[in-house]
Formats: structure tokens, C-alpha cells, sequence
């Protein structure tokens, strides 16, 4: 039987600005707003379907930005996506990739734009297009990115009285090797058996850098180091982690499927971070989780900082993996001081619950969502029940 052709009608691509709870240090850009970039799929069946590229840190971190997400978008993919066949999201998808380079983000919006609205049309969670949720639920990591010892410890001691987070993630690698060691040693000496800490480094050190802080994170029971090195450095990121000091995870080094397999290949991670937006999508995330899985390399869930949107679509297709050893990082929305949604996600008992909700199963505050947006002479297009 073949399907009914239902056209792609129309695709708006919006920038919302929101404000975040503190400045978010990263040891390449400190953030004290977060860009959300939202894509909104119409299709001739009336069904909407809603997808989010966003980034951190613009152009400080990667090679695309809110504006050239929103400008490519809207140039180039969406002249070829309309009239095309909704209903067929993985054969739209193929003709993006196959003649647009690079933009993985905002492939990854406008994916995921196809497959909620295909998953709407099919009265089911986006889970179940991916072989269906495992887990209800997935635990959520806090990243502590202050960069002040005291306040640090401060927000913690905060998360685990509410039973918000009990693992934490130290953004480090903006200054002296030996003061984010000592940094970390003390935040850690201070949780001690009650919260688990990590700490990613953005590529920032060296490789002896590495090492040396490395010794000083398992003495003190760090539980993880994530991409410490240049993401092209394959051969030390392999070194480091055959010294078996503290697992490494690799993050920026896994840009596309393809750095999965070679990661896997020479054994250069003992966890990958998996995220929607860097893997180009969910079926790009789909395939990294599935080469760490054939390897027996852990899977962790990462984030890029998104709003509600990217974090719950994250959230559907981590629910399907068999295991996620080192649980989530999917706190992009409590980092901002508004919610785009008429009803917030919902976090308790450190983890984040997932709707039932055909599709991403969420509802969308247009309203607030128009107020922030960066150009809202065109409000009116976007407004929907």
C-alpha cells in the first residue's frame, strides 16, 4: 500500500532569547542568555510538527550560530522541503543530507521537526519511532559552571536537598590547570559519598595537562574526565584513556556516525556523550548510541543547552537505549529563567520524567514565546492552538 503524499507546506525558523539563571562558564564563552532556535514543520494535514537547533556559546564553540541556522534554513532547506512528503521523513532527510554539507544543527531542527510530526500522525511518543521507550524516566546531571568554589558547592548542596541532581559536572579549563584541580578537589571534598562529580574541559589542555590532573581527580574520586584534549587528537584521547586513571569521555571528538566508528574502532573512549544536535540528528544519534553499544562502550546523554524542545526530543530517543550507564545531562531548561511550554517538564527524584503525549508530547506557550522572540513582526504566522 502506498503512503498518502502529505505535503511539507511551510517552515518558519524563529530565534527566542531567554535569559539564564546565572552565567554559565564554559573555558570558551561564559553564557548569560541562551538562543533557542525554533523550527516549526506545517504540513497539508494540518499536523504541526516542532524541532530545535540550538547551540552554545554561537561561534565561540562550533561552526554554526543561531543566525546562520536560521539564515540556512530558511535559504536553502526550506525552498527543498516544500512540497515534499512529510509522511517520509527518512527519505526528506536523506535528500537534505545528500545535498547540504556541514549544519548539523539545524539538520538535527528540522529532523526533528518530521518526526514529531510524524509521530503526532500516528497518535504515538516520538519514542516509538526509534523501537520504543525502555524507561519512563532518565536521570539528569547539573552542571556547576559558576566557576566560584563556594557558589558551586552552594548549588549543589541546593540540587540534593530538593532531590533535583545528585551528579554534577564541573565546567573547567578557562584558567590554570592547577586552579580547576584545586576547584574540583574542593567541591568534591565538600559533596564527598552524597553527590558524584565530573568534569568536562572543552578541549582545553594538553595532553600532559591530562595526565597530571587526571592523577589528582582519581586520588580524590572524580568519577569522570570528558573531552580533555583537541577532539582531533585521537591518539591521545586512546593514551589517556588506556592509563585507566579516571574513564574519559569524548564529546566534541564525535561530530558525526562516522567519528563513532573510529572512536570505537581504536578503542579511544570508555563513554560517548550522545547528542541530537552534534550527531546531525536523532537518526545520527541513534547510530552513534549503536556503535558504543556493539563496542561495550558506556553511552551518556548529552545536551548542547536546549530549551524544552530539543531536550524532551533527546529525552524520547535516550529512553530507547538498552542501557545509559552515566545517565543525562538534559537540564537545558532549568538553566533559563522562562519556559516556552504551557506546562513545564517535569524534574523529581533527580530525573527527568518523560510524557506520554503523542509525539514530543509537549504544548508550546506562544505567547511568552512571541515576547521573546528577536523579531516578532511576524508573531502572527506562528501562532497555533
Amino acid at each position: 500500500m502506498i503512503a498518502e503524499h502529505i505535503a511539507i507546506e511551510a517552515i518558519d525558523v524563529l530565534l527566542v532569547d531567554v535569559p539564564a539563571i546565572r552565567p554559565h562558564r564554559l573555558s570558551v564563552a561564559t553564557m548569560n542568555c541562551q538562543t533557542l532556535v525554533l523550527v516549526c514543520v506545517r504540513c497539508s494535514d494540518g499536523v504541526v510538527g516542532m524541532g530545535e537547533g540550538t547551540t552554545i556559546g554561537g561561534l565561540a564553540y562550533g561552526e554554526e550560530s543561531p543566525e546562520s541556522i536560521k539564515v540556512n534554513i530558511e535559504t536553502y532547506f526550506a525552498p527543498l522541503l516544500k512540497g515534499m512528503n512529510a509522511a517520509r521523513p527518512g527519505a526528506v532527510m536523506a535528500k537534505l543530507r545528500g545535498l547540504y554539507q556541514g549544519n548539523r544543527f539545524a539538520k538535527c531542527a528540522v529532523e526533528t521537526a518530521l518526526f514529531d510530526a510524524q509521530a503526532q500522525r500516528m497518535g504515538v511518543p516520538l519514542s516509538e519511532l526509534f523501537g520504543g521507550r525502555i524507561t519512563d524516566t532518565v536521570e539528569v546531571a547539573w552542571t556547576l559552571a559558576s566557576g566560584d568554589t563556594g557558589r558551586d558547592i552552594d548549588e549543589a548542596e541546593d540540587m540534593l536537598a530538593r532531590r533535583r541532581h545528585r551528579v554534577f559536572k564541573l565546567k573547567i579549563g578557562s584558567r590554570a590547570v592547577k586552579d580547576d584541580v584545586a576547584h574540583v578537589v574542593a567541591i568534591k571534598h565538600a559533596l564527598g559519598d552524597r553527590g558524584e562529580v565530573r568534569v568536562d574541559v572543552n578541549q582545553a589542555w594538553t595532553e600532559s595537562d591530562a595526565i597530571w590532573a587526571a592523577k589528582r581527580f582519581s586520588d580524590a574520586g572524580v568519577g569522570l574526565i570528558e573531552q580533555p584534549i583537541a577532539a582531533a587528537s585521537h591518539a591521545g584521547i586512546k593514551r589517556l584513556t588506556e592509563l585507566a586513571l579516571v574513564p574519559i569521555m569524548a564529546d566534541e571528538a564525535l561530530r558525526w556516525p562516522a567519528d563513532a566508528s573510529a572512536l570505537a574502532r581504536e578503542r579511544c573512549a570508555d563513554v560517548f556523550a550522545v547528542k541530537i544536535a552534534q550527531s546531525g540528528g536523532l537518526l545520527g544519534a541513534a547510530s552513534v548510541a549503536a556503535i558504543a553499544q556493539a563496542a561495550d562502550i558506556d553511552l551518556y546523554g548529552g545536551t548542547m543547552l536546549e530549551g524544552a524542545i530539543g531536550t524532551i526530543a533527546s529525552a524520547h530517543l535516550f529512553s530507547t537505549f538498552g542501557e545509559l550507564k552515566w545517565g543525562t545531562e538534559l537540564f537545558g531548561p532549568l538553566l533559563l529563567t522562562e519556559d516556552i511550554l504551557t506546562e513545564p517538564l517535569r524534574y523529581e527524584n533527580f530525573a527527568l520524567y518523560l510524557p506520554h503525549g503523542p509525539g514530543l508530547g509537549v504544548t508550546l506557550d506562544w505567547d511568552r514565546i512571541d515576547r521573546m522572540r528577536r523579531n516578532r513582526t511576524r508573531g502572527a504566522s506562528i501562532a497555533m492552538n
